[in-house]
């Protein structure tokens, strides 16, 4: 069973939609001009209703994705190349991936179930490999995790169908014997592109039902839900 993290499995709002308030914030000061609202429409920050646009960079795209998104806007506010790259490296910082993980389950319980159930676990996240195992980490399930396929790894990365073949492959698992769980429409795109057994989608994140009920064989309105989900077949 693969998982995708923000938003599935930790809340997404709490990390990425006050990351996104505070660069603004931080942007704004480097430029001296204000590029806030630019930059939260080009990577999908809502400001007004402080929620992250389903299928937006900030919801889909790696950290490298999106900070190439902020520095094509910089570029058009500020006077040369140059100085839009000096404004970026100066306003830019990452999350801090346990200070902001509020996890949306009891997810030793769950992950202990599946693999006592004889589930392995995998997660596949665009964030990147040390945030990510610090995340886990933290709350205590980096142990049950048997793969990780991240942002930064060489190779393909979500939404690409190759990852989930790739982690298929690390576990020596079929994929149609393979379950996806993701809070967005890329992440059931992506299992149904591989071919994946099962695609779960949860309401724990930054889509409406209304965006995953096409793509998923049962939406969810969180990974709380699993177990019974699991148990009915």
């Amino acid at each position: 069973m693969i998982f995708d993290k923000d938003g599935t499995l930790i809340s997404f709002d709490a990390m990425w939609a006050a990351w996104a308030r505070r660069l603004g914030l931080r942007l704004e000061a480097s430029t001296r001009r204000p590029v806030a609202g630019d930059v939260f429409a080009a990577i999908g920050y809502d400001p007004i209703a402080d929620r992250v646009r389903p299928g937006g960079p900030l919801a889909i795209s790696t950290m490298a994705g999106i900070e190439d998104r902020i520095g094509s806007v910089l570029r058009r506010w500020c006077p040369s190349v140059a100085a839009a790259r000096r404004a970026l490296a100066d306003a830019w910082f990452e999350p801090d991936p346990v200070a902001t993980a509020m996890p949306l389950a009891d997810l030793q319980g769950l992950f202990q179930a599946l693999r006592q159930g004889g589930r392995r676990v995998a997660v596949a996240t665009t964030d990147g490999r040390d945030p990510t195992e610090a995340t886990l980490h933290a709350l205590g399930v980096g142990d049950d995790v048997a793969v990780l396929a991240c942002g930064d790894d060489d190779g393909p990365v979500k939404p690409s169908p190759e990852v989930i073949v790739a982690i298929c492959r690390q576990l020596d698992v079929e994929i149609r014997r393979t379950a996806m769980v993701g809070d967005t429409a890329a992440d059931l795109e992506m299992a149904r592109g591989a071919g994946a057994g099962r695609s779960i989608g949860v309401l724990s994140g930054v889509s409406a039902a209304s965006d995953l009920a096409s793509l998923a064989d049962v939406v969810l309105d969180s990974i709380t839900d699993l177990l019974a989900v699991e148990a009915t077949g």
